[in-house]
């Protein structure tokens, strides 16, 4: 899918957010989340091989990200994210679809489950954001100043995140993926964006539902890049082991990036526990 545009939009409490949906509508629901800074955009490899093995694929742009609403003062919180998700599946008219959801939709996943009553059939956590303590010091550091770094020069604003978003990949991003990562950031809106979800972003979010990993009741994938540098491989066996019955998978060669290091790999393991058609 070189041409990654999602048709449809649905107004929420923090601004109109994008969706689509690809597959046949009679498949296994699957619905995937992306984190920050994405946007829906790693999925567009997974996506269409999903659906072609039976799935009827669901992805959105987070509020804030991607091709959705930006604006001053929005709610892009990890809250408001989890709510918003909430509302989407009701929307979508989904009761148990098969979720995936990576870095930081790992929380918004776990939020819509553990707080707002959200029914899953299955859960694969790719490199989520979900354990105390997290923030690499450069996110720690634009987060306490993001009023100065969404001062910098356009030119300066966008090396910046071309640099950040280049070092979750282990193996290198192609330029056209780099790009289209990049370009929702840039711009007087986008740039405005991109300090606003890092200065919104808070450990309070994960801390309120760590306590209850263990009394998650269904079956639970935790995929991980061995090279992730964002947030080690020893955290998502951290997590694994907070999670009754949670399988650790190890993805090789991989940084925090999966779902564009390894695609392959990654739908791979993903068809294996949601099950070809969906069984």
């Amino acid at each position: 899918m070189a041409d990654w545009t999602l048709r449809e939009s649905l107004a929420t409490t923090s601004g109109t957010v994008r969706w689509d949906r690809f597959g046949d509508p009679g498949g296994e629901p699957v619905v995937l989340l992306h984190g920050t800074p994405f946007s829906s955009y790693v999925w567009h490899e997974i996506a269409p091989a999903l659906a072609a093995c039976g799935h009827h694929v669901h992805v959105w742009d987070m509020a804030g990200y991607g091709t959705s609403d930006m604006y001053p003062d929005q709610d892009v919180s990890l809250e408001a994210q989890g709510r918003i998700f909430t509302e989407l599946l009701a929307h979508w008219g989904l009761e148990e679809p098969s979720v995936v959801a990576h870095d930081f939709g790992g929380c918004v996943a776990l939020r819509a489950r553990l707080l707002h009553g959200a029914r899953y059939r299955r859960l694969a956590l790719v490199d989520p954001v979900a354990l105390k303590p997290w923030g690499s010091p450069f996110f720690r550091l634009v987060g306490q100043h993001s009023h100065v770094f969404g001062q910098l020069p356009a030119a300066l604003h966008e090396a910046l995140v071309r640099e950040y978003v280049t070092s979750a990949s282990h193996l290198g991003l192609r330029p056209a993926a780099l790009d289209a990562l990049v370009r929702p950031w840039t711009g007087e809106r986008g740039q405005a964006a991109f300090y606003r979800q890092i200065a919104q972003a808070d450990q309070r979010y994960t801390d309120d539902i760590q306590p209850l990993y263990p009394t998650l009741d269904l079956p639970v994938t935790v995929c991980w890049g061995t090279e992730d540098t964002w947030v080690p491989f020893a955290k998502g066996q951290e997590l694994a082991a907070l999670i009754p019955g949670a399988r650790l998978v190890p993805v090789p060669e991989s940084g925090h990036l999966v779902p564009l290091d390894a695609p392959a790999r990654l739908t791979s393991e993903l068809l294996a526990f949601l099950g070809p058609e969906g069984t």
